[in-house]
Formats: C-alpha cells, structure tokens, sequence
C-alpha cells in the first residue's frame, strides 16, 4: 500500500467511469501505454485485480465494484484536504505548468506578486492549454494558436520566441565534426527552408501541436514533410534520423538547447528565419489578482520586434496569435 498515489486512484476511477482505456486516458491527458502501466502498478500495489479486459471489453472485477465508492471517497477527502490546507496558508499559490522552456528570471519577477508553483507535470503545448481550461492549471508558457483560444476559452500573451534552426551531418557540409554549443552562431546556413525536412510524427499524443505546426511550415514553405512513427522529433533518435537523411532536419523546440553529438551540426534557416512562439496563457474569465499579476510580471515589457518575430523574414504560422496579419 505504501506505493499507492492519489493520482493512481484518479486514473483507477476515470477507467471505471469510462471503462474504455482510450477514452479514460483522453480525458486524463496521458498516453494510453502510460495509464495501462499505472493501473498495473496500482493493481500490484493494493494485490487484487481491479479490471478484466481484453480487445473488445473493460469491467470492474468484483474488487474493483467493492473500492471504487472507498476510492471516490477517499479523493474528495484529499480535495478538501488540499482546500482547507490552501485556506490556512492565507495565499493560494498560482499553478504555472510548461512544456519545455521558463523564463531564466522566473522567480525573480513573480516573487514580489505571488507565490508561483511550477507543475512537476511537464507536458505537450495542447495537454497545458487544456489543462488551464479545466482548472488543473492558472497558466501555462506553451504554443497555441487562436483556434485554441477560441476553443478552450483562453487568453494569451507573448513570453518568448525559438528560432529553430536545422541539423545536419557535418560530412554534408564540410564542416568540421566538432560541434558548435547551442548559443555559437550557424557556421553554415540554409539558403531556404524548403531545403529542409521536417518530421511529423504519427504519435498525436505527444506531437500534436508540433505537427500542427509542421503541417503548416511544410504547405507554405515548400519544406519537406517526413512521417515517422519512431518518436524521433527529439533526442537520441532525433540525432540518428538526421544520420539517415541526405537533407538538413528542422530541429523542435524541446531540441534547441541540447548538445549536438560531434558528427552534426547547426544550420542556420534564413529564408525565411523560422519562429516558434511561447505564450502565457490563462482562461478568459481569471479575475484572481494574484494570477493577473504573475501574468503582468512575465509578460510586460516582452517586445516581438526585439525577438524578431515581427521582421519581415520571418515566419510564423497564420493562426499563431502573435503574427502579424496577412
């Protein structure tokens, strides 16, 4: 028992209130894989099973029909916990989730206004847009486009930008194999963005909003779409696929500060420059002080022009909020 999380007693309730692994782990925000192997863990934890399933079906077992009322009971007692422990604090803290990338002088500029709790939680850019529109966040730094705002009921401000840059093998350029750090300038440069591949990933769990975005960069650019299903948008398997291909590959944003391996190196996209954009984002009816002014905090005095993404070399998607009109 003493492995047991609360959160796995949520997950236990939303598979038995849907009892369809799929549709539990969308309404949970979590990939289907990862809720099975929590539910196993929590079933070996508590040493009954809760579940009998196989390809067609999911029911309660007669254990899992004797916990559940304990389970609902138990959560709302937690709740109420939480609640009255965050009335005693006298504050409530202000829940800031994000995908990847937080302002260096975060604490810095928030602590005068709020008490900021930053979600341990790190997820895709749709999964904390989502989770702002349903109260299990007060803001969220991650990529939404208007359609998003529209649809989840969202506000959002401009907090920072990522110019992505592609990767290639270092025998493609002539280039020495020693590669640059993140920060040192391109030593060579893309002459257009539609010599480039860029990969979309069949896994919409975790990449839906980067394919939406590379989607977009590829119908109007003339860039190359590559679909993988290998989850090779980032990291060690982002590397081997840039060894693969004979083209440079637009690196992500969860990509742009990790090391290079000595036998890549950056290339610089300059035609157009390409942006990725990160946005604070709240839902339209936030009327706490507290969470207005951590938004004022971060956001006030971030200028598009100075990161670029207003130059007229640049590009960004259509619907980002933050472009300019077309």
């Amino acid at each position: 028992m003493a492995g047991v999380e609360l959160r796995q007693l949520r997950y236990f309730v939303a598979v038995a209130e849907e009892l369809n692994f799929g549709r539990a782990a969308a309404r949970l925000l979590i990939a289907g894989p990862s809720l099975s192997q929590q539910i196993k863990a929590l079933e070996r934890d508590l040493g009954v099973r809760l579940f009998d399933r196989d390809r067609r079906s999911v029911s309660l077992t007669a254990a899992g029909a004797d916990l559940l009322p304990h389970t609902r009971a138990l959560l709302e007692r937690a709740d109420d916990l939480r609640g009255r422990a965050r009335r005693l604090s006298g504050s409530q803290p202000v829940r800031l989730g994000y995908v990847n990338w937080l302002p260096a002088d975060l604490t810095r500029r928030t602590a005068a206004v709020a008490r900021v709790h930053v979600d341990a939680w790190v997820a895709p850019s749709h999964t904390q847009a989502a989770r702002v529109a349903d109260g299990s966040l007060d803001l969220a730094v991650c990529w939404v486009r208007n359609e998003d705002l529209k649809r989840y009921g969202l506000r959002a401000r401009l907090l920072g930008a990522d110019r992505l840059y592609a990767v290639a093998r270092s025998t493609d350029t002539g280039e020495p194999s020693a590669a640059p750090a993140p920060s040192a300038a391109p030593a060579v440069s893309v002459g257009s963005v539609g010599d480039t591949d860029v990969l979309i990933d069949d896994d919409v769990t975790s990449w839906a909003s980067w394919n939406e975005y590379a989607e977009e960069l590829t119908r109007t650019t003339g860039a190359r779409a590559v679909r993988i299903s290998d989850g090779a948008v980032t990291g060690p398997a982002f590397f081997d696929h840039v060894r693969r291909c004979r083209r440079p590959v637009l690196n992500s944003p969860k990509g742009q500060t990790t090391p290079l391996p000595s036998d890549l190196v950056r290339r610089e996209v300059v035609a157009p420059k390409v942006y990725w954009t990160w946005s604070l984002v709240r839902r339209e009816t936030e009327e706490r002080a507290g969470v207005l002014a951590v938004v004022d905090a971060l956001c006030d005095g971030v200028d598009a022009d100075d990161l670029g993404i207003h130059a007229p070399d640049a590009w960004l998607p259509a619907d980002d909020p933050h472009a300019l009109p077309r």
